[in-house]
């Protein structure tokens, strides 16, 4: 059977449909089972609850930045092999954003307002970065990929030790990310200078303070 070709309009509508499901769209149901289903709930106090709640925030928000990053690469990848990869991986990436939504609704809190600013940003750079080839595009997901699972693990780190459901779905998240760089590497990602891999972290950086809160 044939694979349709999309023609540019169809390729945005897609896209619009991609930005609105992950930033305006409620958690849904996943395909896959939610790693904390099966967890009891454990009483937080209010500190623990609302610091849990923060930084399963900064978690979605990276979520949504993941997404767009993906979406981005796969909307301009030259390599279908590639291309089908990437969206795979942002269909997982989907999972861990509604996990983290149903979390932080658990939890009494709210993802990020700034959702649609983070998905913006980071669908820019996937697309910019297709654009110069896919090498770099794999470049640049190994490299989130890296950052993001030093991230997690601080957060594994942070929460609140009875916080079973939250542990269990950033060591879910921890592991998948991991898969998604090794990946990225196996598939040939460049390596990138050293200037761009200081930038990264430093808009990280201001991501997850911002995040954290908002």
């Amino acid at each position: 059977m044939l694979e349709r070709q999309l023609s540019p309009i169809d390729k945005l509508l897609v896209s619009a449909n991609n930005a609105l499901r992950t930033v305006a769209a409620p958690a849904g149901r996943t395909i896959r089972h939610n790693p904390a289903a099966d967890i009891d709930g454990t009483d937080l106090d209010s500190k623990q609850r609302a610091h849990a709640a923060g930084l399963m925030r900064v978690n979605h928000a990276g979520e949504v930045a993941a997404q767009a990053l993906y979406q981005g690469h796969a909307a301009v990848a030259r390599d279908k092999t590639l291309q089908a990869q990437m969206k795979q991986a942002a269909n997982e990436e989907f999972d861990h954003l509604s996990w983290c939504e149903q979390r932080i609704q658990e939890l009494g809190s709210a993802p990020s307002r700034l959702s649609p600013l983070w998905y913006a940003g980071a669908y820019a750079i996937g697309a910019a970065s297709g654009v110069v080839g896919d090498k770099w595009s794999l470049g640049f997901i190994a490299e989130t990929e890296k950052q993001v699972c030093a991230h997690l693990e601080a957060h594994l780190e942070q929460l609140p030790k009875a916080d079973a459901k939250s542990r269990a779905i950033v060591e879910q998240m921890r592991n998948e990310e991991a898969k998604h760089g090794e990946n990225a590497i196996e598939a040939g990602a460049a390596r990138l200078p050293r200037p761009i891999v200081q930038l990264m972290r430093a808009t990280a950086k201001i991501m997850t303070k911002t995040a954290y809160w908002f």
